[in-house]
C-alpha cells in the first residue's frame, strides 16, 4: 500500500464535517417531540389531577404551572405538539406520493419549522389576550 499523506482527515464523515439536511433534521426532531410531549402532558395532567384532589394540592400544582419553569415546559410542550402534528400532515402528504422530491422535502421541513414557531407564537398571544 502505497504511503500517501491524507493529514488529519477523518476517515468517514462525521458529524464535524458531515451536516445533515433539514428534511433529516426535521425527521429526528419529530421523534424528539413525540416523546418530550411526555413532560408537558404529566404536567396537565398533574395540574388537573390536583384540581379534583383538594385545594392545597391543586395551589402546588398550580404554582408550579405558573412558575417561569412551568411556563417553559408548556411553551415548549406547544411549540412540540405544533411541529409534531405539522411532520404528521407531511407524512400524510408523503403516503400519497407528494413532496418526495429533495427540494420539495427542504421546502416542506422549512415550513414546518416556521410554522410550528408562529403557531407557538400565535397559541402564546391567544392565551395571553384571551
Amino acid at each position: 500500500m502505497a504511503d500517501v499523506n491524507r493529514g488529519n482527515r477523518p476517515l468517514s464523515p462525521h458529524l464535524q464535517v458531515y451536516r445533515l439536511p433539514i428534511p433529516a433534521v426535521t425527521s429526528i426532531l419529530t421523534r424528539i417531540t413525540g416523546h418530550a410531549l411526555s413532560a408537558g402532558i404529566l404536567l396537565l395532567v398533574w395540574w388537573l389531577v390536583a384540581a379534583v384532589s383538594s385545594p392545597g394540592a391543586f395551589a402546588t400544582a398550580d404554582w408550579v404551572l405558573r412558575s417561569w419553569l412551568g411556563f417553559l415546559i408548556m411553551t415548549g410542550s406547544t411549540w412540540a405538539l405544533w411541529f409534531h402534528a405539522l411532520s404528521g400532515v407531511r407524512h400524510l402528504f408523503y403516503d400519497n406520493g407528494l413532496g418526495l422530491e429533495i427540494d420539495e422535502a427542504k421546502r416542506g421541513s422549512w415550513a414546518i419549522i416556521i410554522g410550528s414557531v408562529a403557531l407557538t407564537v400565535l397559541s402564546l398571544i391567544i392565551f395571553f389576550i384571551g
